[in-house]
Parts: structure tokens; sequence; C-alpha cells
């Protein structure tokens, strides 16, 4: 199960992620076998010009889908990081899961991971806890296939259609029967295509009848003549749909050495807070300098910097502390999805808001 599926909407990483070794399992002994030789990741400095040479070495892994980046490699190119006397490298990974196996086996010292991966890890078992959030919006939208754009304006129009989704249990499909649920829409009517990394295609060939797309593929596909029908991206969608913000982003540690951590953890929270900020002011064009050029070569970059434009102010919030009932709304998606059961995770433990309280 998996965040986001940062290649599915984003192919062009397959250039920067190497592909991981097997399909990892949510267990210890997998997580160590897995990841301590830290397969499936590439380590990108966030030193610089600015960093202190003998900055406290850290590794920060994270998916490495563009719009969960944005934030770590602003602060990183900002200089947030070296002025919180910290020299860290960014870990990119195919997928959250990666990220938090990598956390779990000891290959890193933080993970940054939608919050639907960090929930699904602890009830299975993870000894972690999420302490600083960095998006506050899922990044995915439902679009309708070009044919059936005048056939398809709601959600409850999906029954009797074929849906495109990454994968069975991954945060789009559990967002999708959330929504049918919401719109009282039987989706016992609705077909999921499981399609991974042809989505966009599948759905602008019309093979699909609608889907669960990421950014630039809802742009492509409305381009290409469908319809956007909801898109959680934008903070007013979310609200109407969702009830508010819906946790995703966000930095875990291990419990064991929370206490020990605690001072590092409050500074990198500050960097990360900067980083924020800086993401909401600045130009796209300095965003898009800030991203390393493996990651954006072949790319159309004028698009990037109007999907960064859009949606910043929405994706991104404004501080770095953990939202509760942002968290909650995930929760209740993630149940209705049955991906974990009802009551099985306690938030109280999970989240940790007293690392960054007063």
């Amino acid at each position: 199960m998996g965040c986001c599926g940062c290649e599915a909407t984003n192919p062009e990483l397959a250039g920067v992620v190497r592909e991981l070794e097997q399909d990892l399992k949510w267990d210890r002994r997998t997580a160590l076998k897995g990841l301590l030789g830290m397969a499936g990741v590439v380590a990108v400095s966030a030193g610089g010009p600015t960093a202190h040479a003998a900055g406290t070495k850290l590794r920060l892994a994270f998916c490495g889908q563009l719009l969960c980046v944005v934030p770590y490699e602003v602060t990183r190119a900002r200089g947030h990081f070296a002025e919180q006397g910290f020299d860290i490298e960014l870990v990119y990974t195919r997928g959250g899961n990666a990220a938090m196996q990598a956390l779990v086996g000891g290959a890193v010292e933080y993970a940054g991971t939608s919050f639907d991966v960090a929930l699904q890890a602890f009830a299975n078992g993870a000894d972690i806890r999420r302490f600083a959030s960095t998006g506050r919006l899922p990044l995915f939208a439902l679009a309708a296939a070009p044919k059936d754009r005048d056939a398809i304006k709601t959600i409850k129009d999906l029954e009797g259609r074929t849906v495109g989704i990454s994968a069975l249990g991954n945060a789009d499909h559990a967002l999708l029967l959330f929504l049918l649920a919401q719109a009282h829409a039987d989706a016992k009517k609705v077909r999921f295509a499981a399609i991974g990394t042809n989505v966009f295609e599948a759905l602008r060939r019309g093979q699909i009848d609608a889907a669960m797309v990421q950014e630039p593929a809802l742009s492509l596909t409305v381009q290409a003549g469908g319809r956007e029908i909801v898109n959680f991206m934008e903070i007013d969608q979310a609200r109407k749909y969702l009830g508010g913000p819906y946790a995703f982003m966000g930095v875990a540690v291990r419990t064991k050495e929370r206490d020990q951590r605690l001072p590092e953890m409050r500074r990198l929270a500050v960097a990360l807070q900067k980083g924020l900020a800086d993401t909401k002011t600045i130009s796209p064009d300095e965003i898009v300098a800030a991203l390393p050029k493996a990651l954006i070569a072949g790319g159309n970059v004028e698009q990037l910097k109007q999907i960064i434009a859009r949606y910043r102010s929405s994706l991104y919030p404004d501080k770095v502390t953990i939202d509760t009932e942002a968290a909650e709304r995930v929760v209740k998606a993630e149940e209705a999805a049955s991906v974990v059961k009802a009551r099985q995770v306690d938030l109280k433990t999970l989240l940790d808001t007293a690392v960054l309280a007063g």
C-alpha cells in the first residue's frame, strides 16, 4: 500500500529513483533486510554553499513525488537546514512505503511520507511518531476521460464505469471509496482498474472512463478534452468533499529515539517552517531552480511553474504543527476503504503533538 505512487504520475523520476529489489512488506525482518543497504533510494546532498562544515549529519527519506518534494528542496536551497546546524541528505525513494521502511529499518533518521503511509505502518506495528506536517491535502483529482467528459459529470455517474487507480489499497483508492460513500454511490457498481504507471495514458486513450490522477496528469487530461470532476489539491474542494484539510506529507521519527532527538526535531521543524513560508512567497522560478536538475530533466518546466503557482497556497500548510482534525479525516477514509480497521490506531500515540507544543 502506498501513498502517491510517485512514478505513476512522474515517469521522469525513473532515472532518479532506482527500482526496489522487491515488493516490501510491513514487518521488521523485511525492513531490515531490504532497507539497511538503502535499496531503491538515492541520496541528494542538502549541503550546498551555505551548509556548516561541522553540521549535524542527518538523512531524511521521502517519496519522490514532485509536489511533496518542493518544501524540502526549498528549505535546503534557502539555507534553512544549514541555519539550524544540519548537514542533511535528502533521500529520494520510490513511494512513501520505501521511505517509511528506511526509517523503520534504521537506514535514515527521519522519513517524510503521506499520512496514510504512517497510519498503515503504525497499524502494522511500526514504532514511529509523527511530529511535523509539510502537506495538508492529498495530491489527487478525479478526472473523466475525454471520451466521457459529457457522460461523467458527478461522482454518482461513476456507477457502471471503469475507474483507474494506482493500486488497490493505495491512498487514491481509499479516497475514491470515501468519495463514493459520501455521494451515496454504490461502490460495487464501479469497476476499479489498478494500472499503476499507465493511469494517464489509459485515461487519455479512453481505455478507462475516469481515473484518480495527480499533476501533471490532470492538466494534460484537461488539455486533451477530459473533465476535472473533483480536485483534492484545491482547499475549497477539500473542504466541500472532505470537510477540510486532509493530512498528507509530514515527518516521522523512531519512537525509541524521540527523547534524545527532541532538540534536533524542534530545530528541524524550525527549518521546515521557514521553508514552507518561502514556498508560498518566492516566485515559481525560484522554486523550480531549487529542485535537483535530474528531477525535472525532460519535463515541461513552464507547466510545472504553472502547477506550483496554482496549488501552493492550498497544498502547503502555514505551520508545521500537526493538525489532528486533518489526520482524523484520513483515518475515516482509510477505515471506509477497509485499509485499517476501525479504532485500530491510537492517534494520540502516533501523533506526537508535544514536540512542537508551546
